[in-house]
Formats: C-alpha cells, sequence, structure tokens
C-alpha cells in the first residue's frame, strides 16, 4: 500500500497541468480570432477602391462596377492604369463616327462608354464628329437614325449614369460651311441636330451659364470650371459670335471661374497628314489665339485631326484629341503609326499646370507618355511644342527646319 502524501502530491500536480493546459488552448484560440477579425477589413480596403484613388492598377473586383467593365479590365495585362485624381476630372472623346451615314460605331467608342465606371470622371466631354454626316444626299430620315444611333450608344447610357455631357459641333455633326451667298451648305444637317439636342429628353445634363445658340455656341460650368463650346464645324466663325465669345469669357460666372476651357472642333493649328491645309484650321488662327489669351483661356480642345498631341503655343494650351471612330491620322513629319486614343483629364486647382492629361492607346490601353510624341510639329500655319518641351530645348536644326517652312514669325513658342 502506498504512502498517502506522495499520492496527493502526483494528483494535484497531474490537475495543476490539466488547468495550465486549457488556459494555453483557449489563449491561443482568442488571439487566432482576434488576428483574423482585424486583418480582413483593412486588406479588403486596401485592394479595392482606395488602390484606384492612390493611382495604382485598380482591382478587377472592385465594387459597383457593371459586368462589361470588368471584362475589359480583365483584358488589360497586369491591369488597367489608375492616374490621381484631381479635384475635378474629364474623360475627353472625339471624332466617333465612322462612313458617311453610317449608324454603326467602331467597337472602340463602346468600349471607351463601358470604362467610364473605372475612372469615374464628373463630366464627359466630346470634341464632335458624332455622328457621320457632311454629305448632301442624305435625307432627313437618315439623319435622325444617325442621332438615334448615337442615342443609343453614347448619350443614353451617359444620361442612365447620370453623367453630364459637354460637347462642340464637329463638321460630320452640323458644318457651318456656308455658299458664296452666305447660306449654309448643310443646313438640313445643322437643323436636325439642333433639333436632337433641344428635345428635353436629351438634355446633356450640364449646368448651363448661356444657352446663346445651343447647341452651336453655349456656355456652362462644372464646379469652378468654366467651359464655352464655339461652331468650329468649318474655319470661319463670324464676327459677331465672336463678339458674343469675348462677352461670355468676361461674364461673372467666367470670371469667377479657376480655369477657362474651350471647346472646338477645328484645331487652331494643323498636326497631321491629310489635315495641313487651309479649311482645315480655324481661320486668323494668331488673331484668335490672341483674343483666347487675352481673356484667360487655359485649354482648348479640339477635334479633326484624327491624332492625340498635348501642345502649347504661347499662353494658350492645346489639347488635340485622338479618334475613337475609323480613320487614326499620322504625324506631320513622322514615323510614328496612327492609333486611336482617349483622355483622363485631371484638374488640380492649386497646382502650376492645373491640368494633367492621361491617355489611354485603344488597342493596348496602355498609357500614352509625351516621350513617345514628337517633341514639336511644324504644320503650314505654325509650329507647335510638345506640352512638355520649350522652344529653348529643340534643337538648331529642329528650329532651322521650321524656319525654312514657314519663316521665323511662325516659328515662335
Amino acid at each position: 500500500m502506498f504512502p498517502r502524501r506522495p499520492l496527493l502530491r502526483i494528483a494535484l500536480i497531474i490537475i495543476l497541468g490539466l488547468i495550465s493546459a486549457l488556459c494555453i488552448h483557449a489563449g491561443q484560440t482568442y488571439l487566432t480570432a482576434s488576428n483574423s477579425s482585424s486583418s480582413a477589413p483593412g486588406i479588403t480596403q486596401l485592394t479595392g477602391e482606395q488602390l484606384g484613388d492612390i493611382g495604382q492598377s485598380a482591382s478587377q473586383s472592385a465594387p459597383l462596377l457593371p459586368p462589361e467593365t470588368k471584362e475589359l479590365l480583365a483584358r488589360v495585362p497586369g491591369g488597367l492604369y489608375s492616374p490621381p485624381r484631381g479635384d475635378v476630372r474629364l474623360v475627353v472623346i472625339s471624332d466617333l463616327n465612322s462612313a458617311y451615314g453610317s449608324t454603326d460605331y467602331d467597337p472602340e467608342v463602346d468600349k471607351a462608354i463601358s470604362l467610364l465606371p473605372f475612372w469615374r470622371p464628373d463630366m464627359v466631354v466630346c470634341s464632335g464628329d458624332m455622328v457621320a454626316g457632311q454629305y448632301p444626299s442624305l435625307t432627313e430620315v437618315q439623319l435622325q437614325a444617325m442621332w438615334s444611333a448615337f442615342d443609343s450608344h453614347v448619350a443614353a447610357p451617359l444620361r442612365k449614369a447620370k453623367l453630364p455631357y459637354g460637347f462642340t459641333m464637329g463638321n460630320h455633326d452640323s458644318s457651318s460651311a456656308r455658299s458664296v451667298t452666305g447660306k449654309f451648305l448643310f443646313a438640313r444637317e445643322r437643323n436636325v441636330a439642333a433639333n436632337y439636342w433641344n428635345q428635353p429628353s436629351h438634355n446633356p445634363g450640364v449646368e448651363f451659364v448661356d444657352k446663346f445658340e445651343f447647341p452651336f455656341y453655349y456656355t456652362f460650368k462644372y464646379k469652378d470650371v468654366f467651359f464655352l463650346a464655339w461652331d468650329g464645324s468649318s474655319d470661319f466663325i463670324p464676327q459677331d459670335k465672336l463678339k458674343w465669345v469675348e462677352r461670355a469669357l468676361q461674364s461673372p460666372a467666367a470670371k469667377k471661374a479657376k480655369i477657362k476651357i474651350l471647346l472646338g472642333h477645328l484645331p487652331l493649328y494643323a498636326i497631321t497628314v491629310g489635315r495641313n491645309d487651309p479649311g482645315e484650321v480655324m481661320a486668323n488662327t494668331e488673331r484668335l489665339r490672341a483674343m483666347l489669351e487675352r481673356n484667360q483661356v487655359h485649354t482648348y480642345i479640339s477635334g479633326h485631326d484624327h491624332a492625340y498631341y498635348p501642345a502649347h503655343k504661347g499662353k494658350l494650351q492645346l489639347l488635340h484629341m485622338g479618334i475613337l471612330g475609323a480613320g487614326p491620322r499620322p504625324y506631320l513629319n513622322s514615323r510614328l503609326a496612327p492609333r486611336k486614343s482617349l483622355t483622363v483629364m485631371d484638374i488640380k486647382f492649386g497646382t502650376a499646370e492645373l491640368t494633367t492629361y492621361t491617355t489611354y492607346d485603344m488597342r493596348t490601353m496602355q498609357p500614352i507618355k509625351y516621350a513617345e510624341l514628337p517633341r514639336s510639329i511644324t504644320g503650314h500655319n505654325g509650329m507647335v511644342l510638345r506640352r512638355d518641351v520649350e522652344l529653348n530645348d529643340l534643337s538648331d536644326s529642329e528650329r532651322d527646319s521650321c524656319k525654312k517652312q514657314l519663316g521665323a514669325g511662325l516659328c515662335s513658342a
């Protein structure tokens, strides 16, 4: 028979051991549960919306993106780049049309509209050529069918998304070209276009300041941004309309704004093959530019040349918009292949440049870098410099090339 004390001691040791094991197990269970519950929300936030906001490639599984947007994002190797957001974000598109009379759109148009939820713009802006007119034999029924197709592909989705749409009229929308007697050559197209845009159901959703001769001449604003659209669907703007432009740019709303942006279809200066002739750019270019500078216009957004080129001349920024529709064009004196593109413009108040462009090649969906583009382009009516290039940055041979073509007067910065 064993002594009683050793047995009690052994029993006590066993009991204490069991209690210690239970305590350790409970502590480990608590720590595991605590760690998993505290870390999961942080991971979800970091890989979702926040990544897009800090300028990284946004997660393809980001919330609130429609299926068609997710599908397009999934096709971009490494994810679609999302630029740092400014105080105001615009998605800028241009030249959407296909062949004369067409009611179909190239796939890049639908692709651009489907990707808008990814960029989350405050507004969409278009520098013209929304339909495929400027053809005398097109009937009123055909013209109406084109605008109906535009509505289906572009305007209706924007209204559904509650995205304001600021635009200017292009030569294929409603050319303002006139006959020798002063009559509009494409009056029918202008009437059909005006009827479409003035229907209450087709309200573009912008905050109008002055509807003057909407949709050809009008102003609107968004927060501290003032926009003016003029009728650059041909190269000539009548004097009475230019007087309205100056009054509008000096209106209380314009003076209060932190940036003024002009929308027009024809550019001030030629940059592409097939567009380097009088009539393909605005007439009286230098006088127009002086007027815009005098009225503190920051940027002129134009289309028509079918190529993206971020430029500047004097005090004016020039955003030549790329094309989504048919027929991208090569740059003058360049071997670069033509491509379709879309631009995200972020406006950041209080910064020196005010605006930042992120422009995507619509085939690869990769951002186009400034360094990929010509440092300058010389057309028949002047030289423009790439946005990040100053005149002093050009070599002697680059400057001499312009002077030989145009003379020193048109080769200034």
